[in-house]
């Protein structure tokens, strides 16, 4: 039970005991109340659940012998909740960050395994980099047949397949260069997530333990530049 818990619960305590007071040990009662849940509870001492509420102290036979009134208002009663479920997140939180820095040192036990795993991220951007730069000088390749023959047709309208050609050309490269950009974004992302990472590490291998370190900042926002890019041909 926490601290600040078994603070109140000691008040609670402390009233039962008031209440009480003078009667010898074979003689303390039963308390019993209903929760917040409609349950009915009964224990040999105030109960925690029941302190924005009245509690019945009941003799062996089952008589009441006296009333607690309530030890918490039910706005008290809510803070104290509250406090307990912030406090219940803070330390989920911090099992998590434990867990999480605990399994980056099984993933990197050395710098030379972290900066592989870089360099292997790295190269999946570069590679897509490479595709889209090839592929945009393929189509540069199409395009320019299809310039040479609007020569033809100077002062008259294109014929719509043709001209539906050089529209597909200028849409896909665009598409391609509108990824290329979004790929040079995510190397610089990349990049960022590594130097975090490698940070923590070395402050992890320098003996820092797993769950002190704060949490570093968010990368940079990617530019998501149209969808167009993923799709390109």
């Amino acid at each position: 039970m926490k601290h600040w818990v078994w603070a109140l619960f000691r008040v609670a305590c402390a009233a039962g005991a008031t209440a009480l007071a003078g009667l010898p040990a074979s003689a303390q009662g039963i308390y019993t109340c209903t929760d917040n849940k409609g349950r009915k509870l009964t224990s040999d001492r105030p109960i925690l659940e029941c302190l924005d509420r009245e509690q019945r102290v009941l003799n062996k036979d089952g008589s009441t012998r006296t009333v607690l009134p309530p030890s918490l208002t039910a706005d008290e009663r809510a803070a104290l909740e509250a406090k307990e479920r912030r406090a219940n997140l803070e330390r989920m939180a911090q099992q998590d960050a434990i867990r999480r820095d605990r399994l980056l040192l099984m993933r990197y036990p050395s710098e030379s395994e972290h900066l592989k795993a870089r360099e292997a991220a790295l190269e999946d951007v570069y590679a897509s980099i490479r595709n889209s730069e090839k592929r945009i000088t393929e189509l540069e390749a199409e395009r320019k047949p299809l310039l040479d023959e609007t020569e033809f047709y100077k002062g008259r309208a294109l014929p719509a397949k043709l001209k539906q050609s050089i529209e597909f050309v200028d849409v896909a490269v665009d598409a391609h260069k509108t990824l290329i950009t979004n790929q040079q974004a995510e190397l610089q992302r990349i990049n960022y997530l590594f130097d975090q990472e490698l940070d923590r590490l070395r402050r992890l291998w320098a003996g820092a333990p797993p769950g002190s370190i704060p949490l570093a900042d968010p990368p940079p926002r990617r530019d998501a530049a149209g969808a167009a890019g993923a799709r390109a041909q």
